[in-house]
């Protein structure tokens, strides 16, 4: 009887793999050599040597120049991400603005635009329209730094799913096609994006992926990220990965009750985090008209704007003790308005956790209360997600030779 044969190895799909390896550990290095790749990824200095000479072809690395000899041997040529090629466009939908940029192999944020707009007063198409304007604006800057976009990702402030968006209260979107119809835009003012993939995703979650792949937060990986704009958006980080829950809706901690007898939500609830904490609640207690103007007359110790950050920050802490309580996280990072805000938020926000965590691990001291970093936004989150899928898969993005 014939003996069945063993199925041959795809040495193709096995290279493929390979080159994502090396590309991904030169990427998280920063720069590095042959030798130092060879060693983290456990391929021989041989083999790294032809998937590195393949990748400096299809110019997703580049040689620095600069030489390394810090190991045994002759010294090494530095290597590096190029800084032209495949790009990520990386493009925020919020309330009250859009914010677009394009982010290198790097990580680099190497164009950027933001256009403050009243996006209430505007249906979903017109919104997405006046997005791609923006997008198309930055992506003609970018042509003259040698980048081309890869994919675009959306960050929208709602409930985000297969590309549409369930929900958006303070928008007033239902069912919107965000993914399409921005597409659609896009490829009219850019003929040349036509095709160009679209991804989208709730932008407190790509905040909190900006803060994981570019934020100062070093080995911390687990993690609750509350950002405060118009609303408050939350996304929960476990172990380097976002948890998205049964329907990819998980996070949403600006809809807390934390006053079951409270103002009315646009969600339909009462009491919500969001009317306390929200940066439009937080103005009207304040009597402010901006962000800019609270901070000032906080500064100043002016009395309805100080009781009005720390009624905000005692229901920042009600709110989070409980997600404390369910996800035991290292951190609660705070995002968008709060970091300007948190010498006065602070005090109210680490008084309600240290008396409602039950562990008893959140002393006032802890340090476990973080602001988010200046370099970090769900625009560049939503660009990371290009980034990543390039890094997973770079022959997919090799240009036509």
């Amino acid at each position: 009887m014939n003996q069945p044969t063993e199925p041959k190895a795809d040495t193709s799909g096995v290279r493929r793999h390979n080159l994502s390896l090396v590309l991904r550990t030169v990427h998280e290095a920063g720069e590095t050599t042959r030798a130092a790749v060879a060693a983290r990824v456990g391929l021989t200095r041989p083999a790294v040597s032809s998937l590195v000479e393949q990748l400096l072809e299809l110019g997703f690395l580049v040689e620095s120049g600069k030489t390394f000899s810090g190991q045994a041997g002759r010294p090494g040529t530095v290597l590096k991400p190029a800084g032209t090629g495949p790009a990520g466009l990386g493009v925020e939908i919020n309330v009250d603005y859009v914010t677009v940029c394009v982010v290198d192999l790097t990580g680099a944020d190497r164009v950027r635009r933001t256009e403050r707009l009243d996006n209430r007063t505007a249906g979903p198409g017109e919104v997405l329209a006046r997005a791609a304007r923006i997008a198309a604006d930055a992506l003609g800057a970018a042509d003259g730094h040698g980048l081309a976009p890869a994919g675009a990702g959306l960050a929208l402030p709602g409930l985000v799913s297969g590309g549409t968006v369930r929900q958006a209260p303070n928008l007033g979107w239902h069912e919107v096609d965000a993914e399409a119809l921005f597409a659609a835009a896009l490829t009219s003012l850019r003929p040349e994006t036509a095709g160009l993939a679209v991804t989208s995703d709730n932008e407190a979650n790509m905040a909190a992926l900006a803060e994981l792949r570019f934020g100062a937060l070093g080995d911390l990986r687990t993690f609750v990220h509350l950002t405060g704009e118009i609303g408050v958006g939350g996304a929960i980080v476990v172990h380097g990965e976002l948890l998205r829950g049964a329907h990819g809706f998980a996070g949403e901690a600006g809809h807390l009750v934390v006053d079951a007898d409270g103002p009315r939500c646009r969600c339909g609830s009462r009491g919500c985090l969001e009317q306390y904490a929200g940066q439009t609640a937080l103005l009207r207690a304040a009597g402010s008209p901006d962000v800019d103007d609270l901070t000032e007359r906080a500064a100043a110790a002016d009395p309805r704007a100080l009781a009005a950050l720390t009624e905000a920050g005692r229901m920042l802490g009600r709110a989070l003790s409980g997600v404390v309580n369910l996800l035991d996280p290292e951190a609660v990072v705070l995002g968008g308005i709060y970091p300007r805000l948190l010498p006065w938020l602070a005090p109210a926000v680490s008084e309600e956790l240290s008396a409602r965590v039950v562990s008893g691990l959140w002393p006032p001291d802890a340090g476990r209360l973080r602001p988010a970093s200046t370099t970090t936004d769900a625009s560049r989150g939503a660009a990371s997600l290009v980034l990543h899928d390039i890094l997973t898969d770079p022959l997919a993005y090799a240009r036509p030779s």
